[in-house]
């Protein structure tokens, strides 16, 4: 988790649109305001940036590599859902598992096959997928680069909203 320190910042109107304060990435019109992570305040927006390299690697409950990119309860955004860029090697499939929430997919590149609650279809780069809350879901990557996708949940992924289920293959 990163560490946003509590900041005064004075915007005077030689500050420049995009400005960087500890580092982090904002943008004002001008003004005064207290900086604690991105956020809106007094009609002034503040942008967060993430760089997908700076944003920790790990394995998830269902086998893909992930990279949570934007999550409420980890950056003090306004944000009801979560956003996390996906890998799934090769030849590997996810193990299946539901959410209570929705979920949405949008394949940046590889080929998989998706399956949700029995059905099955192809996707590949530029694709959407709809998930719906409760459905029974897993991917495979079907090569011959890796499957990459980015995963949008809605409300915000937490760890008690998913069930894993034994593999299937």
């Amino acid at each position: 988790m990163e560490d946003w320190s509590r900041v005064l910042v004075t915007f005077t109107e030689k500050t420049k649109p995009l400005d960087r304060v500890n580092g982090h990435s904002i943008a004002t019109n001008g003004g005064k305001f207290c900086l604690n992570g991105p956020q809106m305040l007094h009609g002034v927006s503040t942008m967060l940036v993430r760089k997908l390299g700076d944003c920790e690697e790990f394995v998830a409950g269902d086998n893909s590599i992930l990279r949570e990119l934007l999550h409420p309860d980890k950056q003090p955004i306004d944000l009801r859902y979560s956003l996390a860029h996906a890998i799934l090697p090769v030849g590997e499939t996810s193990l299946p598992h539901s959410l209570t929430t929705s979920e949405v997919y949008y394949i940046m590149a590889g080929r998989g096959e998706m399956h949700i609650d029995g059905e099955v279809q192809i996707i590949e780069p530029g694709d959407a997928v709809y998930i719906p809350p409760n459905a029974k879901q897993f991917v495979r990557s079907l090569g011959p680069e890796p499957l990459t996708f980015i995963c949008l949940v809605d409300p915000a992924w937490r760890k008690e909203d998913e069930t894993v289920y034994k593999s299937e293959s």
